[in-house]
């Protein structure tokens, strides 16, 4: 997505991140290739990602991105790949991904083609709890309100040690957002930083 992350770290870190870890899998195998990013993804929500009303962050409607993603599986069968994996970096996309990739199928189904598998994933679920306890020695606060915190940060610093300004980091408590949606977004919810945690505690060696 093209998503405000604080004013530490640029719009891109959802499909930069989701892109590295594509490359560093495929890295490890014989045959696998990485196709384009998806850079626009599905909306930010305020509980995950901030919100869309806030400046940077751009969003595709549901049908946008089922689309994209329905149009993408079709290409590559066509063009003769029978295993695709969507690497998601981005909180809001995964059900619309699931779509996306659920429609592909169906069509190809009813015009008698054989059907590649497909595998949809977000890289943050292979975190183990191991790893969880030593980036977050004082509690892990949840995915949902990771966004701009230490994970992402952590990451960046890693593999974008030049697109990362600590100077510029804004330190407050993890967001306590209600249980429920509002549309319009009410503003004052959101942290003033964009991000939903700090992600002062992070490093590359984190990452």
């Amino acid at each position: 997505a093209i998503e405000q992350h604080g004013a530490h770290m640029p719009l891109g870190v959802d499909a930069l991140l989701s892109t590295k870890m594509a490359e560093l899998t495929a890295e490890s195998m014989d045959d696998a290739l990485v196709g384009p990013s998806i850079e626009f993804g599905y909306k930010s929500q305020q509980r995950s990602g901030g919100g869309a009303h806030i400046i940077g962050t751009f969003g595709f409607d549901a049908d946008t991105m089922i689309g994209t993603v329905r149009t993408l599986v079709r290409e590559f069968h066509r063009h003769g790949v029978r295993r695709i994996v969507f690497v998601n970096g981005h909180y809001e996309n995964y059900q619309f991904v699931y779509e996306g990739v659920d429609l592909a199928l169906r069509d190809l189904a009813g015009e008698g083609a054989d059907r590649p598998t497909v595998m949809m994933m977000s890289y943050w679920d292979f975190v183990t709890p191991q790893v969880i306890e030593e980036l977050y020695p004082d509690g892990f606060p949840g995915w949902d309100v990771e966004h701009g915190g230490v994970m992402e940060t952590s990451i960046m610093l890693e593999h974008f040690p030049e697109l990362v300004h600590m100077d510029r980091l804004i330190d407050h408590p993890a967001a306590e957002l209600p249980l429920y949606d509002v549309l319009p977004a009410v503003a004052s919810l959101t942290p003033d930083s964009g991000c939903l945690s700090s992600g002062r505690a992070s490093s590359a060696e984190k990452g």
